[in-house]
């Protein structure tokens, strides 16, 4: 390659099959098999003269269709095409793309075509999938007309010009009398970046209604009438949806008697099906990447991966207030708040009327003013590492409702737990997530190296500490909230039972104070331990008893007996035995459920899950298979200088 831009696509070699090299002074310095350009631009024409000269190969690269989350100058392409023969947008001469959509197809493949169609409506994509849907309703009847932005190499090699767009508009207000002409100006134009076609005096005339937002595209183009372009993916994107499309250039998508066209077709180019069209376009000419693990992926796998952005980031208002975070984990809101506006204010005092206030768990109060509260609060599959520690967080539950812990009022979980349908493939993947969780020995958090053995005969009771402070303690029990009232009457009522008492990890590293009266827990226990993994732990117990730990769900994922004394989220649902349960709360959670649809609501359906890797939402799934490597990569072990901060980490907690 001969342009720098290209080194910056990250997994180029994956997506290419081979090594890249780069070359020096315009001179490349050891053998290659072949020479890739980007596109049209002068040095993709130098890079082709090179490749003419020395007799190799040459190969044009261009961003895909299902692109990225962001504009390419915020984000790298998820999939990228690869064309032996010329690029797909110049009509002027063959393409790689031409031969694919031509080509006959098997009925499983045109089966394939019509299932991603469904897929890409289903999920709303588009090439860049950042922008929120319209906000405000959109005209009853209307034509949308698609700008693009001056300059583009698909204008020019399409067989257009400026002059394509005044024509394009014309015809929209002549064709349609009775109609809205929609114009939708190109997200680069709207951001300040770029120049468009239309100027305000252009936009003026009646009947046409600039959108100067930058939105979203499906949903325009799922209600327009006809679809206007010039050579536009919109275009394309616009015969997903069903919709009629006019084309005022040639565009790819174009002269395959699909599209009402100005141009003349290439003779090339013959009639075929929409799903021709789809299989060529979407599945045989791109190659797409999965950004999380670096490896090649399908397109279905790169739609998947979209759907999820667009629907997470689109879950809260367009702007919202964080109250009382500190800059440190300002950082990790903004990660896990993404399509979002975050402003930082010091009280709820600060937030507008009607404004979105975001909380950490349920220790402040917001004010009046405020009409939407998001709680916040870690995750359930979280880190390798203490929250403590300032280890940054996999998952975060984000809950509008109350925040899962507080028994005192429902929460989103409840309320899914409660009312959600868990169907049959809902159910299935949360028990392969459960059985991963289990053969990889997985728990919130991750640490501890030291061995432990199971004593030979009787029945082994675990009985986790927690912090004393803990929220959960004020929010879910009753009478007995201590962790040595636990553990007396857990020795009560097990006389005879092996007793093994763990510390909360806060508690074990010193970040937080140990509970009223913990150094007499060998009165009523037969052996503390502390540095010993959780998930060992589970695996060689057979009760565990709880006031509201979440050790108590990490057991029953195990299939272990868990006996509680307070109200965590898990306990009500006819999987534990509830010692501590106030009649209310038991109303509330009236249903009874498996152990795969708890699964599939604590830790599939309710949890935000950012990736370490790239920033961006992922699946439970995948935040498995990152704290796997992150556990593997680091042993559970801290850093030293992470260690050496625990005094003043201690020390900025009040302990």
């Amino acid at each position: 390659m001969f342009s720098s831009g290209i080194d910056r696509i990250p997994h180029l070699g994956v997506l290419l099959d081979g090594k890249v090299v780069r070359s020096v002074g315009g001179r490349l310095w050891q053998p290659v098999d072949g020479v890739i350009g980007w596109g049209r631009g002068a040095r993709a024409r130098k890079a082709q003269r090179y490749a003419e000269h020395h007799g190799l190969p040459y190969l044009t690269l261009e961003d895909g269709f299902l692109r990225s989350v962001c504009l390419g100058s915020d984000g790298p392409p998820l999939s990228v095409v690869v064309d032996d023969l010329g690029i797909y947008f110049d009509a002027g001469r063959p393409s790689r793309l031409e031969h694919l959509i031509a080509a006959p197809r098997r009925a499983d493949e045109l089966q394939r075509a019509r299932a991603l169609l469904a897929a890409w409506r289903e999920g709303g994509v588009s090439k860049y999938n950042h922008q929120r849907d319209p906000a405000a309703p959109l005209p009853q009847r209307y034509v949308l007309v698609v700008d693009q932005t001056a300059g583009d190499a698909s204008i020019r090699y399409g067989s257009a010009d400026a002059e394509s767009f005044r024509r394009m508009l014309d015809a929209a207000l002549a064709e349609n009398p009775d109609c809205t002409v929609l114009l939708k100006l190109h997200p680069e134009v709207v951001a300040g970046n770029k120049r468009g076609h239309y100027s305000a005096v252009a936009a003026a005339q009646p009947r046409v209604q600039l959108l100067t937002e930058d939105v979203h595209p499906a949903q325009l183009l799922a209600q327009a009438e006809t679809v206007y372009t010039v050579t536009s993916q919109l275009g394309f994107e616009a015969l997903l949806w069903g919709r009629r499309v006019r084309t005022f250039g040639m565009p790819f998508y174009a002269g395959w008697g699909l599209t009402a066209d100005e141009l003349p077709a290439p003779v090339r180019r013959t009639p075929v099906t929409l799903e021709q069209l789809v299989y060529g376009t979407l599945i045989d000419y791109p190659r797409y990447v999965d950004p999380e693990s670096g490896r090649r992926c399908t397109v279905e796998e790169t739609l998947a991966y979209l759907v999820l952005q667009r629907r997470m980031r689109q879950r809260f208002a367009p702007v919202v207030h964080a109250v009382g975070f500190s800059p440190m984990k300002l950082v990790t809101l903004r990660r896990f708040l993404q399509g979002s506006e975050v402003h930082r204010v010091r009280h709820s005092g600060q937030v507008p009327p009607g404004g979105t206030v975001l909380l950490w768990g349920n220790r402040h109060a917001a004010g009046k003013r405020c009409t939407h509260h998001i709680r916040i609060e870690d995750g359930f599959l979280r880190s390798v590492g203490l929250g403590a520690d300032l280890v940054r967080p996999l998952s975060w539950a984000l809950d509008g409702r109350g925040i899962y812990y507080d028994a005192g009022a429902p929460s989103d979980l409840e309320h899914l737990l409660q009312h959600a349908g868990f169907d049959a493939a809902l159910r299935r993947r949360a028990a392969l997530l459960r059985q991963r969780i289990i053969a990889a020995q997985l728990t919130k958090y991750n640490v501890g190296g030291g061995q432990w053995h199971r004593p030979i005969g009787g029945r082994v009771i675990l009985v986790p500490g927690q912090v004393e402070g803990d929220a959960s303690l004020h929010a879910a029990t009753t009478d007995l909230c201590r962790n040595m009232e636990l553990l007396r009457a857990v020795r009560a009522a097990n006389p005879d039972a092996w007793v093994v008492y763990k510390p909360h990890p806060d508690v074990a590293a010193g970040l937080r104070s140990q509970g009223y009266d913990d150094g007499l827990a060998w009165q009523w226990c037969n052996e503390v331990v502390t540095d010993v993994d959780m998930g060992t732990l589970l695996d060689g117990v057979d009760e565990v008893h709880v006031l509201t730990s979440l050790c108590g769900f990490e057991a029953l994922l195990r299939g272990k007996a868990v006996t509680t004394y307070g109200m965590p989220f898990y306990a009500g649902w006819g999987l534990t035995e509830d010692r501590g349960m106030r009649d209310a709360v038991a109303q509330r959670r009236g249903r009874a459920l498996t152990l795969d649809e708890l699964t599939a609501g604590v830790l599939i359906l309710y949890p935000t899950y950012v990736s370490r890797r790239t920033g961006n939402y992922i699946t439970p799934e995948q935040a498995l298979d990152q704290l796997l490597a992150w556990r593997d990569g680091e042993g559970g072990a801290l850093p030293w200088w992470r260690r050496a901060l625990r005094p003043l980490l201690r020390l900025a907690l009040g302990q």
